[in-house]
Order: C-alpha cells, then sequence, then structure tokens
C-alpha cells in the first residue's frame, strides 16, 4: 500500500516473471497514456524477487529497468506498485485484495502456452483481461469471466481494462461467471473429462485376442452415479471470497481449516474416479463385443491362432508365380512335418493384395485357412481367414483386422497422397519415350498406393521420393517390391515386422522364412 496515494481504487494485477514475452512494457505503456484508466485504476506489478537488479540475468533486468523509466516518464508515481519480495503464500492474498477492491487481472503475454494464473485469478472473483494467442481462449471459453484481446494492441488494452473497471455490472457479471464455472478446471472434473475421453477410444489390438471380461455390475457402481458422485464433489470446490457465501459451497478458509473434511472429500473423490473408471471400463467392453457381434468377428472366429504353440511366417517376395506358390508349398510342407497337429501355424506376408494372394493360394491347391493370418500390401492390410466371404465387402473368405486399420490411419494422406504421387508420376514420365512408372490401380488398397515401374534404374532413387513427401508435409513408407517392378507407398505406422507385432499372440515362438526371391 506504500507505492498508492489513493490504495481504494480498483487493483489492475499482473502476476508474472520479469520476461520480454510477458509484455508487460506494453501494459504499462497503456496505462500511462490512457488518462481515463489511470484515474479510474492503480495498477500492481508482481514480477518475482529481487533485491538488487543489477545482479539480475540481464534480459530480466532490461524489463525491470524498462518499466521504471515508463513510470518515471508517464509520471505513474502513487499509481503503480512494483514491490521487490512476495512471498508464495502472499499470493492468495494479492489475488483476494483485487478483488476487493472491484479490480482486474490481466495476463499480456505475447503468447501464453496454458494460464494458470487466469485460473487462480477466477478463483478468487476476479474478472480477466487476457492475450488472445494460446491457451487463455480456451479458458476464456469454459470461464467466460473477462475480456481477450490482441497483445500487439495498446490501445486493446487500455479500452479492455477501462472497460471492465468503469462498468460495475460488466464487472459483477464476469465475476460471478468464473465462480459458477471454476469447478470445471478442478481435479474430479477433469478426471471425468477424461475418463470419459478414454471410454470413447477403441482398444487396440487384434480382433482375434478380444474376449469378453466379466466385470461386476451392480446399480450402485454405474458410471451415471459415479459422475453425480464428482458432480457433487465439483459443486464443493466453488471458492468464496472475503467470507461470503456461495451457493452449494461454503467459506473457503473453514473448509482448508477443516482437515477432517478435507480427507473425507479426498476419499470421496478417490471412490467417485475408481467407480468411473470400472463403470468406464465396462462400457468399452460392452461396446467392443457390440461392435464384434455388428462385424461377425470374435474370439471364436479365430480359434486356432490362440492354440498356436509355434507360428512360421512366410515373408516372400517374388516376382513369378511358380516361384512363389512353390516357396509357400515347401515351408508349409516341411514346417508342419513332425510337429503336434494343430500346434504349427502360418502367417503368410507379401507385397500383394488380398484378392491376388486368394488366387494365388486357390490356383496352387492351397486352401486359405491353412493360415492364420494374411499380411498383405507390403503391411499396411492384416486379413484372417473366414469361414464365410459373407464377412468381407470383396465378397472373399478373409476378414480385415478394423483395429489394425485404425492404428494405421495416423497421418494417411489419403487421396490427396495419391494425387501428389500422381503428379510425381507424370513428372517421371515427361518427354520419356513411354511409361517408366504407371499407377496400378487392381494393386492399390485403401491404405496403399501401388505404381508398376518399368525400370527401376531409370528414375529416382527412393529417398527423392521421400524428400518430395517430407516437402509435401505428407508422412509415408515408400518401399520397393518384388525385385524392383512394383513400388508400394504405405501410412508411416506401417510395415510387415508392424502388422506381425500387432497381430502375434503372447507365448508363441515365432521363426521367419524371409525369401526375397529373384
Amino acid at each position: 500500500m506504500r507505492f498508492f496515494s489513493n490504495p481504494r481504487k480498483p487493483m489492475i494485477l499482473a502476476l508474472a516473471r520479469a520476461d520480454p514475452k510477458k509484455n508487460i512494457t506494453t501494459l504499462v505503456k497503456a496505462f500511462g497514456e490512457c488518462r481515463p484508466l489511470r484515474e479510474l485504476a492503480n495498477l500492481t506489478l508482481i514480477l518475482g524477487n529481487r533485491d538488487d537488479i543489477d545482479e539480475m540475468s540481464s534480459t530480466n533486468a532490461s524489463v525491470v529497468l524498462s518499466i521504471l523509466k515508463l513510470i518515471d516518464k508517464y509520471d505513474l508515481y502513487g499509481q503503480v506498485a512494483y514491490p521487490k519480495h512476495h512471498k508464495q503464500s502472499d499470493v492468495p492474498d494479492i489475488y483476494r485484495l483485487a478483488a476487493k477492491t472491484k479490480g482486474v487481472f490481466i495476463n499480456p503475454a505475447f503468447i501464453e502456452p496454458f494460464g494458470l494464473t487466469l485460473i487462480e485469478a477466477a478463483a478468487y472473483g476476479l474478472p480477466i483481461v487476457a492475450t488472445k494467442n494460446g491457451g487463455p481462449v480456451d479458458i476464456h471459453r469454459v470461464l467466460d469471466n473477462g475480456l481477450l484481446v490482441d497483445p500487439h494492441d495498446q490501445q486493446s488494452i487500455a479500452d479492455a481494462l477501462l472497460k471492465l473497471v468503469s462498468d460495475k455490472q460488466l464487472w459483477a457479471k464476469c465475476r460471478q461467471n468464473g465462480l459458477k464455472n471454476i469447478h470445471l478446471f478442478s481435479w474430479p472434473e477433469h478426471c471425468k473429462t477424461y475418463l470419459s475421453r478414454i471410454a470413447s477410444c477403441r482398444p487396440r489390438q487384434p480382433q482375434w485376442q478380444k474376449s469378453d471380461v466379466e466385470y461386476d455390475n451392480s446399480e450402485s457402481d454405474s458410471p451415471g452415479d459415479s459422475l453425480r458422485d464428482i458432480q457433487d464433489l465439483s459443486l464443493n470446490l466453488k471458492l468464496s471470497l472475503d467470507g461470503e457465501k456461495i451457493e452449494g459451497g461454503s467459506n473457503l478458509d473453514n473448509v482448508l481449516d477443516t482437515e477432517e473434511n478435507a480427507v473425507d472429500e479426498m476419499s470421496r473423490a478417490e471412490n467417485a474416479v475408481l467407480k468411473l473408471s470400472r463403470g468406464v471400463i465396462e462400457g468399452t467392453q460392452k461396446a467392443a463385443s457390440a461392435e464384434r457381434a455388428d462385424n461377425n468377428v470374435g474370439p471364436s472366429k479365430f480359434p486356432a491362432l490362440r492354440k498356436r504353440k509355434y507360428i512360421v511366417v512366410i515373408s516372400v517376395d517374388c516376382d513369378t508365380t511358380s516361384d512363389l506358390l512353390e516357396i509357400i508349398s515347401t515351408v508349409v510342407e516341411v514346417a508342419g512335418k513332425d510337429r503336434d497337429a494343430g500346434s504349427v501355424g502360418f502367417i503368410l506376408s507379401t507385397a500383394l493384395t488380398i484378392s491376388d494372394i486368394h488366387s494365388l493360394l486357390i490356383s496352387g491347391g492351397l486352401s486359405p485357412t491353412e493360415f492364420d493370418a494374411f499380411i498383405c500390401n507390403s503391411g499396411s492390410e492384416l486379413y484372417y481367414p473366414s469361414s464365410s466371404s459373407e464377412d468381407s465387402p470383396s465378397g472373399l473368405p478373409y476378414v480385415v483386422d478394423l483395429d489394425y486399420r485404425s492404428h494405421t490411419e495416423y497421418r494417411w494422406g489419403g487421396e490427396g497422397l495419391r494425387k501428389t504421387l500422381v503428379r510425381w508420376v507424370a513428372s517421371i514420365n515427361d518427354g520419356k519415350a513411354g511409361q517408366l512408372v504407371e499407377e496400378d490401380e487392381s494393386g492399390s488398397s485403401m491404405h496403399c498406393y501401388a505404381f508398376k515401374v518399368k525400370d527401376p534404374s531409370l528414375i529416382p532413387p527412393v529417398k527423392e521420393l521421400r524428400k518430395l513427401m517430407r516437402i509435401q508435409a505428407l508422412r509415408c513408407h515408400v518401399i520397393y517390391c518384388q525385385n524392383g517392378p512394383k513400388l508400394n507407398v504405405i501410412p508411416v505406422l506401417a510395415s510387415r515386422s508392424q502388422a506381425l507385432s500387432f497381430g502375434m499372440p503372447s507365448g508363441s515362438s515365432l521363426g521367419v522364412a524371409s525369401l526375397h526371391h529373384p
């Protein structure tokens, strides 16, 4: 108070480090050049602790010196407070004092990643003026307790501050909104929001591994009851200012002084979150079961893969059908010999589409059911054999693993990526005799764009195409297949190894027959 000639005027409070990014000098200029604001309010700057400006870092010292020069320039003595020290325990009292004088809290930073001080100010019934760059936008959307400004616009800052300190109805409305909505930033409310978001996420695991897990489901443990418990807790977190009573709450100091109440509230919060999480898990399981029913895909669809003791992965990439069939047949015959019936399973991993694989197996007299899974299109798709072709939109007896497909969706460029690749192909073929590269629509799929390459030695190396994709902000894997005549472009999270890791049962021994035949 020793700084102010009239300490009863509304206090404009800024609490921040003496950092140029916090934009405090613009605030002082806005205050100093707006006479109506100077006449109506005081300015308080809490800029950390300092003993001697000369002992501060050069950056922080320059900010403090600039502020002192501006105070002198605009002759703001008696209107601006800039104390050298404060304790952490003083901060709540500083907020309370600003609210008691019907003041305003301001954060004029050029950009604010989150803005915790804005939430603290709202909790003490203090309206806010904040930068429109960063986290304060989201905080203001929830609390609706102040005004957002362009931190580069000095006049905008002055106008917003003047509007709040001069318009008592607006000030009271902002204060009331802040107190009413502050519980939305409480820990129980955060847990409720977080768990509800988790509930909407599908479990990412192979569909054949999904199993129904039974949970005790009593009426008292339902998600609805848990949400009500947390809502009741949240209401009790509303804060009281200057001893005032808030509907649904009590005096903050009295609550904090009662240790028994605090322990009881903590216990209720933990129990509520525990009950909610159990409800979320149960709901997720029910949703997964329903989805399996809808897709006719469940644990019973893939009993063989669960029982395998050994898994042989045939990773084969040949440019002739006869060689491909010979290799697959040989591996199946040799690996399956001298083993207990049903103990050995096979996974076929190729660059082919599932339709090409089906045609290949049928032409060689092999049954799709001899294999437990198919990794197709260089690892962009994962399929399981099915006893019925009705499970597949393509009419083939295979079921796609939708969870793996969802996994590979991350940053997949889709049609935009395909158009970029088509333009790249056109640039390669431009001025050349014949088509060096052409799109292979029959060899493409939802998550794999395939191209036929006439002569790999005549086109730029793969690293050049990858560089082009990075420039276009497109992330993907570029793979030459079948000894060069085929080029597959697949999602960044897809590969043969990724698909294998995703689909492998735990506890199985793995053998890989990796055959890249010329």
